[in-house]
């Protein structure tokens, strides 16, 4: 039986402030060489029968998840862009109804696509993007038991042995006893701890992982039956979509009004189709500093130290250093986590509570709750390097081949100097080549265009003058990644 792979991508996971921010989060971060969602992907990769995946994600993440896609040679993986986050049972009837309609998949019979009869269908196999497994065997053993009790048109969820009381989780109690697991007799909802220890010593309990296995048709028959304004808004949001470039966007006004639920709520707590497999697979859900803390590799003494980190009597900690120097002396149990723009000191024991301090953020509308100095962009990057009044310097790296929307400032003037490659500069009529150590200015108001035409990355500092230095003060007329224009009004 086939496995047709359904990756989701939609949180921001704000409890790994300051790395993870909404529009860089967890699953895409580098956390020492690895994202979780390329270990997401190379996890589909050890299935021998799943296809190329569908990864569900928004517009903000599109260009990070299609990078490492083509980094991990998924360039056949279908990307399905959600206008809003409307929780994982909507994103997961959009990819079931991909996956029934048949939209990248060619037929055997004649190369073509089209709806597939129920006998034709692949199983989905759904996958958060940011969780952790170490035991990758294990995980395809399960898998092969989940498909063939999916095959037999049950709803499966992977349940996660217990080991502690925890009460982060929802938890899954076993019923009957069928060939390849179990059926499912109630779910818990995150307990209280005295809950969670009285299960934990009962025994025929599992954590629940969040990913599944299951017929697309059952699912989309079962969250029809269960919660079918769901299933309208999202088979409106699927029937409408269109194709931009690489990506296929929902359309935007059914999926809004799809009502926000997950998958436990609308489906496998009300279904008689609930199953679970058991997955002893050294799972994490990696939603906290504590959590990277414990699957990550520790020296003698017991810390795990990333970047350029100096720890003089120090233990138990975890160090982070993203450029600058880290130094610690005499610290035990400590959370550190530097970026170019912040720096985090927690104890490790009260790092999942870094959600209070996201909402400061949130609250003081500071930029740092949501972007990074270096600001990930599908032609390259850029970063400010200097920002001050009337003035911003920025160093900007574009990928080669790659070239920037045609556009105009209504606020600021920009001078460009070339540190490294060749840029192709357009500025109104006139067009250019820029080499090493040349600049040029581009005037307010001016219509510009910048683009790499070499091999070689092109590295350019700019400087900006004027008025207003924001990014939405951009108005885009030619874009090669189907981007609107930015209006800011005067």
């Amino acid at each position: 039986m086939k496995l047709r792979p359904v990756v989701l991508c939609g949180g921001s996971g704000t409890r790994l402030w300051p790395l993870s921010r909404s529009l860089y989060p967890k699953q895409f971060m580098d956390l020492g060489g690895y994202s979780l969602f390329g270990n997401t992907l190379r996890r589909i990769q050890a299935l021998a029968d799943a296809l190329p995946p569908v990864v569900v994600c928004n517009e903000d993440q599109r260009f990070l998840a299609a990078a490492q896609l083509q980094a991990a040679g998924f360039a056949a993986a279908d990307v399905i862009l959600e206008p809003v986050g409307r929780n994982t049972a909507p994103a997961i009837a959009v990819a079931a109804l991909a996956v029934v309609n048949d939209f990248s998949v060619p037929r055997p019979d004649a190369g073509q696509t089209g709806v597939l009869s129920r006998d034709e269908e692949p199983l989905l196999l759904v996958l958060p993007s940011d969780h952790a497994l170490r035991d990758l065997d294990a995980f395809v053993g399960a898998a092969g038991r989940a498909a063939r009790l999916a095959a037999g048109g049950r709803l499966v969820t992977f349940g996660i042995p217990p080991d502690s009381p925890e009460t982060g989780y929802g938890w899954i109690e076993r019923g009957e006893i069928l060939q390849d697991g179990y059926a499912v007799r109630r779910f818990v909802e995150k307990p209280r701890l005295e809950d969670a220890r009285a299960m934990l010593a009962r025994g025929g309990y599992y954590w629940n992982s969040g990913m599944f296995l299951f017929a697309p048709r059952v699912y989309l028959e079962e969250l029809e039956r269960h919660a079918p304004l769901i299933y309208e808004h999202a088979r409106k949001a699927f029937e409408g979509r269109r194709r931009d470039v690489d990506f296929t966007r929902l359309d935007p006004r059914a999926f809004t009004a799809c009502p926000p639920d997950s998958i436990d709520y609308a489906v496998m707590e009300k279904t008689a189709l609930s199953a679970v497999t058991p997955l002893d697979a050294g799972w994490s859900d990696l939603g906290s500093w504590e959590s990277i803390y414990a699957e990550a590799g520790k020296d003698a003494e017991g810390n795990v130290l990333v970047g350029d980190v100096i720890a003089e009597a120090v233990e138990n900690s975890y160090l982070h250093s993203s450029g600058r120097l880290v130094a610690a002396l005499g610290v035990s149990g400590l959370v550190v986590v530097e970026t170019g723009d912040a720096v985090l000191v927690a104890d490790k024991s009260r790092s999942q509570k870094i959600r209070g301090v996201v909402d400061r953020l949130a609250r003081a509308g500071r930029a740092e709750k949501d972007t990074h100095l270096r600001v990930h962009r599908p032609w390259g990057w850029y970063e400010t390097l200097a920002l001050g009044e009337r003035f911003q310097v920025k160093r900007i790296m574009v990928n080669p081949g790659a070239t920037l929307s045609l556009q105009m400032h209504h606020h600021r003037a920009e001078h460009w100097v070339v540190v490294r490659g060749t840029g192709q500069v357009a500025i109104g009529e006139e067009r250019m080549l820029l080499h090493e150590d040349q600049s040029t200015y581009i005037p307010l108001g001016q219509r510009h265009r910048l683009s790499n035409p070499g091999k070689l990355p092109l590295e350019i500092i700019e400087v900006q003058s004027g008025s207003y230095l924001g990014e939405d003060d951009i108005v885009r007329y030619e874009d090669d990644y189907g981007r609107e224009a930015h209006r800011r009004p005067d």
